[in-house]
């Protein structure tokens, strides 16, 4: 049996649930921890893992399915696991990348993947002039993390945009701003990344007087087959953030599609609801044709 443990902070979650239906038909033994639970002990040499004073058992694979919740105690508790040798998907890394909107658009401007026109400011004499450069009215506005959809606002004009803004900037919150595109608001699509494979795709529709299309926010998923352009861009934006298991966004622009974001520890109820394909099944297939014993 290859040993899989799962770090998130709920332990009762659709995913988790999932996850332990399927464990033994695949030949996992699953154990499920939170990584807030977790303590650290460092010496040279011997870095160690503990759980109420006590060593924690060990796992030839770790996977962390924290999503939001995702913090610098949890990154570290996980960088800990990777330097007491044991393989982590997704990796520290990957996850820092991914969990900071900024850092994530960042990586991937440097490469052909299209995005949405971003800015980054902090001063609002340089709002005007960056809103222009995105294409203007509307825009959206963005918080540096956040997941289904909280955190993401939609701006018609200056006088909404600089109110907001002020109040986010008090409390010493950043935002990117980015272009709307309103040919595809309200509508996303939702690609499954596991390794090199893409295991399924949805589109998601937002519910009436809804702008943000998350399935936890009442958007409705329904099954797509995708288009080599669509899967080569999902591929490519997993691998450049560096995560084997990944959910993409895109819109679907009138010049094709865009990557709006890279999540590490996708959701799936949605798709397995939209789709019958067993994702939850998939997933720990790849921990054990990768690190199985």
């Amino acid at each position: 049996m290859t040993r899989v443990k799962i770090l998130s902070r709920n332990r009762l979650n659709y995913s988790n649930r999932r996850f332990r239906q399927e464990a033994k038909d695949v030949g996992v033994n699953l154990s499920v921890t939170d990584p807030a639970e977790c303590e650290m002990f460092l010496s040279p040499n011997s870095p160690m893992l503990m759980k109420n004073g006590k060593g924690i058992e060990p796992a030839d694979v770790v996977m962390p399915r924290i999503g939001a919740s995702i913090n610098d105690y949890a990154l570290a508790v996980i960088t800990q696991f990777e330097m007491m040798g044991t393989p982590v998907i997704n990796t520290s890394n990957a996850l820092f990348n991914s969990k900071n909107k900024l850092r994530s658009i960042q990586l991937m401007s440097t490469t052909d993947i299209a995005i949405p026109k971003t800015i980054f400011v902090r001063r609002p004499s340089e709002l005007s002039e960056g809103i222009k450069r995105v294409g203007g009215f509307p825009v959206m506005l963005k918080l540096l993390s956040g997941t289904q959809g909280i955190g993401v606002m939609l701006a018609h004009n200056m006088s909404s945009i600089q109110s907001t803004l002020d109040t986010l900037w008090s409390l010493g919150q950043d935002i990117l701003i980015q272009e709307c595109i309103e040919e595809s608001l309200g509508r996303d699509i939702r690609i499954f990344v596991v390794g090199d494979q893409i295991v399924g795709a949805m589109q998601r529709q937002a519910r009436i007087g809804e702008f943000r299309s998350n399935i936890h926010r009442g958007g409705i998923g329904t099954m797509i087959d995708l288009t080599p352009e669509y899967r080569e861009l999902a591929l490519k934006a997993a691998k450049t953030i560096g995560l084997e298991i990944a959910g993409v966004d895109m819109l679907e622009s009138n010049h094709g599609p865009k990557v709006i974001e890279v999540n590490s520890s996708p959701g799936f109820e949605g798709l397995e609801m939209a789709s019958g394909i067993n994702v939850a099944k998939k997933i720990l297939e790849y921990c054990v044709e990768k690190y199985g014993k």
